[in-house]
This record gives C-alpha cells, sequence and structure tokens, in this order.
C-alpha cells in the first residue's frame, strides 16, 4: 500500500503523469472555451430544431455537461448519443456534434458517416485522426483541440470547447464570465488537492483513504449532481481500477434504497455529491436516503461543490473526483493512467477503438 503522503513515490508509481494532467484542467479550460469561440467555419445553427451530440466515453462526457448544466438556457433540446446510429428525428434541421478526442472511435466515425449522409448539420470536435482529415476532405469547420493526453484526463478541453462553439453558433449566451470563474476555483483547488498536500489537509487523500478496499458508490442529485457522479464512477474505474457505481436522487429512491439492507452494504462506501442548486425536494431525499444506506452498514461521506455558477459547481466536483480516483488508485499501488482491459477489448475486437 502507496503512503500518499509520499510525493516521490506517488510520482514513481504514476508513470504516466495522470496527476499532473489532472492538474492541467484550468488550463486546459481555458484553451478549450477560446478554441470553440474561435473556431471558424463551423456548421449554421440556424433554424435548427435539435442537438444531437455524438461521441463514447471520455469524448461523451461534454454532452451530458451540456444538456444537464445548460437546459436552462438552451433554446433547442440536446440528445447525447453513445451509439454508432442515429436517431430517426437527425436531419437537414438537426445540428449533429461529433467528438472524439483522438479523432479515430469507430462509433463515432459511424455517426458522422451517417449524419453527413443525411444532410445533417456536422459539427466535428477533435484532436486529429481520421475524424479531422474526413472533416477537412468535406470542407466543414472543425473545433481543433490539442492532443497528447488519454481523453479521460481532456474533460477541459473537451467540455469547454464544445460549450464555446455552442456560443458560437448562437445556441448559448456568452460564458465568458462562468468560464472566469470556474476556471479560477479549478486554480485554487488544483492547490488544495494537488500531491504536495498532505492528507491531514488534502480532502481527496483523506477520502481515497476513507475508501480504502471499499467499492465506491456516488451519489447525485439530478442534473448537474448526476453528471458529476457519472463521472466520478468513470475516473474511479479508470483510474483507480476499482468496481464503482453511480445513481441520480430522486430515481435512486424509488429502486436502489430497496438493496441496502441487513449488512449489505458492509462493503460499500457512498460518496454523496451536494451542491447549493439542489431542487428542495431533491435536497429532503438526501439525509434519509443516507441514514437507509448507513443502516446497512455502509459508510457515507458528503462532498459538496464550491463556486457560484453551475460550471465552477461541476467542475469543482470534477477536478475533486479526478484527484480522489488517482489517489484511491495509487493506494493501491497502481498507476492510474493504463487502461489493459480496454487494451484487451479494442485488440480482441480489431480497428480503432480510441475515444
Amino acid at each position: 500500500m502507496t503512503d500518499l503522503n509520499d510525493v516521490e513515490a506517488l510520482r514513481a508509481l504514476d508513470a504516466g503523469d495522470m496527476l499532473g494532467a489532472v492538474a492541467s484542467m484550468p488550463r486546459h479550460a481555458r484553451e478549450g472555451y477560446a478554441a470553440g469561440v474561435e473556431a471558424d467555419g463551423l456548421a449554421s445553427a440556424d433554424g435548427v430544431t435539435a442537438v444531437t451530440f455524438c461521441g463514447m466515453g471520455g469524448s461523451a462526457v461534454a454532452g451530458d455537461v451540456l444538456r444537464a448544466l445548460f437546459r436552462d438556457r438552451l433554446i433547442v433540446p440536446v440528445d447525447v448519443n453513445r451509439s454508432p446510429q442515429l436517431p430517426a428525428y437527425a436531419g437537414p434541421r438537426t445540428l449533429v456534434v461529433v467528438s472524439s478526442y483522438s479523432g479515430n472511435t469507430a462509433e463515432t466515425l459511424a455517426s458522422f458517416e451517417e449524419a453527413v449522409a443525411r444532410g445533417c448539420r456536422v459539427l466535428p470536435i477533435t484532436s486529429g485522426g481520421t475524424l479531422e482529415a474526413r472533416a477537412d476532405e468535406l470542407g466543414l469547420g472543425v473545433v481543433r483541440i490539442p492532443g497528447g493526453f488519454m481523453p479521460r484526463a481532456a474533460l477541459g478541453y473537451l467540455a469547454l470547447s464544445l460549450l464555446g462553439a455552442m456560443e458560437a453558433v448562437g445556441l448559448l449566451p456568452s460564458l465568458a464570465g462562468d468560464v472566469d470563474e470556474a476556471t479560477g476555483e479549478l486554480d485554487r483547488l488544483v492547490e488544495v488537492f494537488g500531491p504536495d498536500r498532505s492528507t491531514e489537509r488534502n480532502a481527496a487523500k483523506a477520502l481515497a483513504e476513507r475508501i480504502g478496499h471499499r467499492q465506491p458508490v456516488v451519489w447525485g442529485a439530478d442534473g448537474l449532481g448526476a453528471v458529476a457522479a457519472a463521472r466520478w464512477k468513470t475516473q474511479l474505474n479508470e483510474n483507480g481500477k476499482v468496481p464503482a457505481w453511480s445513481a441520480a436522487l430522486p430515481e435512486l429512491d424509488h429502486n436502489e434504497v430497496v438493496g441496502w439492507h441487513a449488512d449489505g452494504g458492509a462493503s460499500s462506501f457512498v460518496v454523496a455529491l451536494r451542491h447549493d442548486g439542489e431542487h428542495e425536494d431533491v435536497a429532503a431525499r438526501f439525509p434519509i436516503s443516507l441514514e437507509i444506506a448507513r443502516d446497512a452498514g455502509v459508510i457515507t461521506e458528503e462532498v459538496w461543490a464550491t463556486g457560484r455558477s453551475v460550471l465552477a459547481r461541476f467542475l469543482s466536483l470534477a477536478i475533486m473526483g479526478d484527484f480522489v480516483s488517482c489517489y484511491v488508485g495509487l493506494r493501491r499501488g497502481v498507476d492510474p493512467s493504463p487502461i489493459p482491459a480496454i487494451d484487451r477489448l479494442k485488440s480482441s475486437l480489431g480497428g480503432a477503438r480510441s475515444r
């Protein structure tokens, strides 16, 4: 077991420098937003009736962020499509955003080709690969973001470039103020959660220690909290190399709570992601829901978002989850970066399966 206060041991074990990539989120977010706002020749959104966002894995989270955080500002519905097939409604009045960090995601490339064939308005977001090449071949405007990171470490680029692009085409109002506040909060949190700060003063390290060998379950309120919880879940899977689950209130109060009975939670740890913007009826459900889990032997902890805007609150939860997931893995003696199970799947399935 690795001592999380041994900074040299952490850096030696973190051969892929995932901690460094997480600490770069503020810069990625600023650069991503600028890339979206300043992109040339993007598909027109005039008269569109829907946005279909296509992506997989780390490249798909941006669509969830757009749909959940900005549904009160969007003037058209947004659908997040994690599939090689487009929904039947997609056509000339649909803006299809195609997000693949590598540019080589098989499912996303299939959606791209189908969108082109149907005459949809196509907006690619990528760092290169086949997607960029095909978009250039067709003369499409592209949001180009820097490569060199694992997709799950490029949330700042992927999410903020999408928001910037939606602003550029007129589907969102200016988010410059929100981005400034959110990235400033991220700068602060990098110092608070970074590896140089000891466990006694580092909530991310302390939470990783408390999770220990228990299986994490992450809860969030529908909307912002649910997207953050799903992000924590996948980061714990990939960086921490542990099984993890996520769920949203109020839905989990209609099913999951029944599973917490007797000593059924003795091997689990529930992290409840909270924020000040929760609907009052949903907020009222957290205390009793957590009490039911504790009665089943679960250890629980609440983590509260910081910041004023919904973007700052989401990103504050996301960056803490990224750090926690890395520390969970490093504590267990594993490098957060490699993803051998996914590599095995790619090899078995053949062809490009990058995200």
